[in-house]
This record gives structure tokens, sequence and C-alpha cells, in this order.
């Protein structure tokens, strides 16, 4: 007996004693009518609105067998309500059946106001094709969290940070979807106070989920985020896909999805347009990110579009302290973006970027194709180490289509700490009507090419077309390309 089950039960004798009676004059009255009088009383019982039944079906990777509506617990969808408490009450009730098959927390069609809440584990939020969660802008109320230990330090001022709207800390099992519902960060007012340098913390993500595992996020719509959109960390095991995210192209520092310091993530059917990278991947800032020790590694990035006029399609860093290795992305689509693929780091990042892996990208007006950037200067504080040089090697481009480009690559690695084994094969440029006169710029790098137009700078030596299948793809599958979703199926009753 699920949540509504239960709280209903009273109704429901009262309901069944009354069928009978009406069933005592069915051979006066057809099926219709009957309906139609069981339908009158159900309405009445006690104070009770009518109940609509809302049925629905979708993939995940754990169906649950407890579900309830968030007007169950107070909330109005009316875009003026703010409905922080019944969104807080309504994971905490839910969350007594996590060891009983899980529950799950239906949003209905409707705008809810709200500030951030907690998502528990074995939990679902699940977003109706015509609800929309609107981010609370009374910045006032939005609780202050400390800084990530692998970070040390605010983003955008030195202390702490505003926590996400969507929150979670050691869970397990947890999946936010929707038959493409929207989260609606209602950014522009943080925008401007960021720009005015009137932010007292770091600005709040969308969704952030930190120290969990079996992460599903998938068939929604971002909007408007603050900063960051999607933002997994020191996490494992998590599924994105399906995902639309849109913000204005130059709003600040709206990146799409940042996996930061986790382990076997699949990114997948992807749309992005955003005034940051579209997907950046991150493991911790300078001397923060060395101690703190936590890799990102075995992630995919596949079917991937992105419009980012002033960032990457895919950006390694400029936070890699903690390392980055094993990247494999693939179906990759750039329109009007700044760069295909950017790795940044500088001198006191540390770390590494190892075993990156690009096949299939078709891009479309760039100012750089490829872009690697040794000196990309922001830090933490001043206490990282001049001596902490970054290790970049083993970087694989190939399958790549590009047209009307400014630059094919500008690659700048660190005195004394070159790029090393960098490889470009099939590769087919395009270059713009006012196109730079020299395509490419190497500088303290290393690595080889063979079928690249326009040719590569002296420094990727042409291997000849008999060599165009190099920089291969890696033929193993990873963990998290075996996980399969499960069909969840739900009907269920909630107030109208």
């Amino acid at each position: 007996m699920n949540y509504l089950e239960r709280s209903s039960f009273s109704g429901l004798k009262y309901i069944r004693s009354t069928y009978i009676y009406i069933t005592s004059f069915s051979k006066l009255l057809n099926w219709i009518q009957i309906l139609a009088l069981v339908l009158g009383v159900l309405h009445g019982v006690g104070s009770r609105k009518a109940r609509i039944l809302e049925s629905f079906e979708y993939s995940a990777i754990s169906c649950r067998s407890h579900s309830a509506s968030i007007e169950e617990f107070g909330g109005v969808g009316d875009g003026v309500t703010l409905n922080t408490n019944a969104f807080q009450e309504a994971v905490k009730q839910l969350s007594t059946f996590g060891s009983d098959g899980g529950a799950q927390l239906f949003v209905p069609a409707g705008k809810w106001l709200t500030g951030s809440f907690n998502l528990s584990s074995h939990f679902t939020l699940y977003l109706h094709s015509d609800a929309v969660l609107l981010a609370s802008q009374d910045i006032d109320s939005w609780p202050v969290v400390d800084p990530l230990p692998s970070y040390g330090h605010g983003r955008d001022a030195a202390g702490g940070r505003y926590i996400s709207l969507i929150f979670g800390s050691n869970l397990t099992d947890v999946v936010i979807t929707g038959e493409n519902g929207t989260i609606d960060g209602q950014g522009e007012l943080w925008w401007q106070q960021f720009h005015r340098k009137k932010l007292k913390y770091t600005r709040p993500y969308l969704i952030e989920i930190m120290h969990s595992d079996n992460i599903q996020i998938s068939n929604l719509t971002l909007v408007n985020s603050p900063s960051w959109n999607v933002h997994p960390v020191y996490s494992s095991n998590i599924i994105i896909q399906g995902i639309t995210i849109l913000a204005p192209i130059t709003s600040p520092n709206t990146d799409g999805i940042n996996p930061d310091s986790c382990t076997n993530t699949r990114i997948e059917d992807t749309y992005i347009v955003s005034g940051d990278d579209c997907i950046a991947v991150k493991s911790g800032w300078d001397e923060y990110g060395i101690s703190y020790g936590m890799p990102t590694k075995q992630l995919l990035i596949r079917r991937l579009t992105c419009v980012s006029p002033y960032s990457a399609a895919i950006a390694l860093g400029s936070e890699m302290s903690g390392g980055i290795e094993d990247v494999r992305a693939q179906d990759i689509t750039a329109l009007h973006t700044e760069s295909g693929v950017r790795i940044k780091t500088a001198v006191g990042r540390g770390g590494y970027v190892k075993n990156i892996y690009v096949k299939g990208m078709s891009l479309h007006t760039m100012k750089w194709v490829f872009w690697m950037t040794g000196n990309y200067g922001s830090h933490a504080d001043n206490h990282y180490d001049p001596n902490a040089l970054p290790k970049i090697t083993g970087i694989n481009y190939r399958d790549v289509v590009a047209e009307n480009a400014s630059m094919a690559a500008r690659l700048e690695g660190i005195s004394g700490d070159p790029f090393t084994g960098i490889c470009i094969s099939n590769v087919t440029i395009g270059m713009a009507l006012k196109a730079k006169k020299y395509p490419w710029t190497c500088i303290e790098v290393e690595g080889i090419s063979s079928g690249v137009v326009p040719p590569p700078c002296n420094l990727l030596p042409d291997q000849g077309e008999e060599r165009q299948g190099m920089c291969d793809f890696p033929s193993d599958t990873l963990a998290i390309d075996t996980v399969e979703l499960q069909k969840c199926s739900y009907s269920m009753r909630y107030l109208s």
C-alpha cells in the first residue's frame, strides 16, 4: 500500500459501501450513470477535492514501490506560493520508505516556486512535462555551505557557497527525471549581482550531488541557472541523458554539465546552449585538488550538441589538479562555439590529463578547433606550489570535420613541461574567409598526425595517409555503458 492509499483508506471504505448501495439500482441505470454517481460520491468524501488518475512510464536505474504528489504535502503550483517547506517535508516523509522499495515524489503540471531542498537515497523526483520548478530569487533565504574540499575556496568569493537548488550528499540510488519538465534557476538576478561584485558567496548550481553512488539525471530541461547547471562531485556510477540546457550565451559561468572527481560516468543525448563550457571535466583546484587527490576517470560523452560562442564544447580543466583520465567523447556537434575540445591548465595545477579519446566531431563556425592552454592563470589563492606542473599526455583526436574555422589549432604547452603524446588523424578543417594567416600555433607540444587538412605544424609530423587509422578509440567497454535502465510504470492519484 503506497503513501496515498494509506492516507485515504477510511475514505475508500465509505466509497465501497456507497457503491454497494448504488448497484441496487443497476437495472434502472446504465453503466455511465453509475460511474457518474460514483465520481460524485468520491468528490464529496469528507472535505477532500476530486482525485485525478495520473499514469506515466519512464526508464530508470530503479523503480519505486511508493509514490506521492507534492500536493499531498501542501505544495501549490501557482508560481507565487513558496514551496520549500513542502518539498523538504515530502522528501523527509518519503525517505522512510528507503528500505521498503523506495519512493517517488511526483511534481504535476504547474509552476512550483521553491528554495533549496535535499534529496534522499532510493528516491525519485519526477517532473510532469508541464511542471516548472522555479528557483527562489530571495538570495538571503539560500543556505550557505562550505567550499568544496578539493577547491578550498569559493569561485565567486573567497568564502562559502550558496547550496544548490536540488542537492544531495552521501546518497545511493537517486533518480531526477521526468517528461522533459523544467527547472528554471531564474538566474538573471544572480548574474547581475555577480557582475556588480555584490555576492558574498559563490552562486548556487541547479543540481549538485556529492559523495554519492548510482545517480540518474534524465529527460529534463534546465534553464537560466545562476551558475553551473549539473554538478556531480566525488561520486560514481552516474548516468546523465536526454538533458536540454539553455542559458543566454552571455550569462556568466553557466556551464552545462561538470563531472568533478567522478568515476564511471555516462553523458549522452544532450543539447546545450550556454554562456560557458557545455561540458567541463574537473577534479579540484591547485593545492586543494592535489591534496584531495580524487581524479575524474572512466567518463563517456556521446551525442552532444553544443552552442557556446565564448567557450568550448568539451573542456578538460582548468580545475584538474586531482587528475583526469580515460575520457571518451564520440559524436559531438558544435555550432558557433569557440572551440571543439579545450584543455585548460597552468603552472601550480599539478595533476594530469591523460588518455583522452575524441572521435567523430562535426564543427560549424569555430574560433579554434583544437585548443590546449598551459597558461590558464586563475588560482584559488596565492598558496599554490609553483613547482606543481601538470602532466598532459595521450590526447587523441580523429574523424573530425569542421567548417568556417578561424584557426585550426592553438596548442600551447608549458616551458620545460611540454604536452606529449598528441595524436590527430583524419581531420578536415574548412577555414573561414577571414581566417588567421597561420592556421596552426604549436608551442611546447609533441605528437604526430595523419590525414590532416590544413597540414599541422612541424611539431606534429605527418605519418602518411596509410596511418589515418591511428589515434584509435578504445575497443573495451566501460562499466557504466553496461548499465541497462528498467521500465518503470505508475498509476497514481493526486489531489487536483
